[in-house]
């Protein structure tokens, strides 16, 4: 049996090899190790974690004020754990204002099994939301540094359309200089529309993932590959789905009176034979 370095190896070189331009590969997004065993079964080819599924799972607001490296690096290595598919986490804005924290999180995240990772430009502090462009540049030059020796697959996040009025061509600027200090992956949430998506990737050399599942415009996985999206993942809607549920659920009890809910919930029988065999599949 491959000693575990090998198997890591392995993992990060397909989760590299994944990355073509149109070719649009889905990269849903756990929240725990349970949702990642579930995901894992519907023959994905990589797993990403989402910072806010794991906030809302324990009772927190998605901020960088609220969640700690420790804690979502802890929660990373329980899905690493649970699935034998490439995983590649949120790694917010790398925890720290300064590159060498970029960098540290870089290492971490690559110790614990991790062969992914996004660090962004948003401060956190909502007066100032977005770091100054060279900042936000050597930023993601200090994590590429990082990554470089690592086997590790750095995605780099402009996050300018989530929290100010910025032009997509300032947003394709950014992302150029992203690419330019040594991000494999590019990502801008937020974009307004197809249009806009087709820009980015046309005028980007790095492959670009896209985030769907928010308000806002909803495009099929084919007209995403048709603009040039590379990797499509949906950041914590699928456990913002999971809350909706959770909620009709409860609600239709004492509003209804009634257990119809129960018709659409997953088998107790398959939830176990997933969390006793993570390579088992459900359909």
């Amino acid at each position: 049996m491959p000693d575990p370095a090998t198997l890591k190896r392995a993992k990060a070189d397909a989760f590299r090899a994944l990355h073509v331009r149109g070719a649009a590969f889905l990269m849903p997004n756990a929240w725990d190790a349970g949702s990642a065993r579930l995901l894992a079964s519907l023959d994905f080819p990589a797993i990403a974690t989402t910072s806010a599924g794991y906030a809302f799972a324990v009772g927190k607001r998605d901020s960088m004020a609220a969640l700690s490296r420790a804690e979502i690096l802890d929660n990373a290595a329980a899905i690493v754990a649970a699935t034998d598919l490439p995983v590649s986490a949120d790694l917010e804005g790398g925890f720290g204002p300064a590159p060498q924290d970029c960098a540290e999180t870089i290492r971490q995240a690559a110790g614990i099994g991790l062969v992914g990772g996004s660090i962004e430009d948003a401060t956190g502090d909502p007066d100032d939301p977005i770091y100054p462009f060279e900042e936000a540049v050597a930023r993601v030059a200090a994590a590429a540094e990082a990554a470089r020796d690592l086997r590790f697959v750095l995605t780099a996040r402009a996050e300018g359309h989530l929290y100010t009025d910025v032009t997509v061509a300032e947003t394709i600027r950014r992302l150029q200089a992203f690419a330019d200090a040594g991000a494999d992956v590019l990502y801008a949430p937020g974009l307004p529309d197809l249009d806009a998506i087709r820009m980015v990737c046309a005028e980007v050399d790095k492959p670009v993932n896209i985030l769907m599942g928010l308000t806002g415009p909803r495009y099929s996985v084919a007209a995403l590959a048709e603009a040039g999206a590379a990797r499509i993942s949906v950041g914590g809607s699928f456990a913002r789905a999971a809350w909706g549920a959770l909620r009709r659920a409860a609600l239709e009890v004492p509003d209804a009176g009634t257990f119809d809910y129960a018709a659409d919930a997953m088998p107790g029988a398959e939830i176990e034979a997933l969390m006793a065999d993570p390579a088992g599949h459900t359909r």
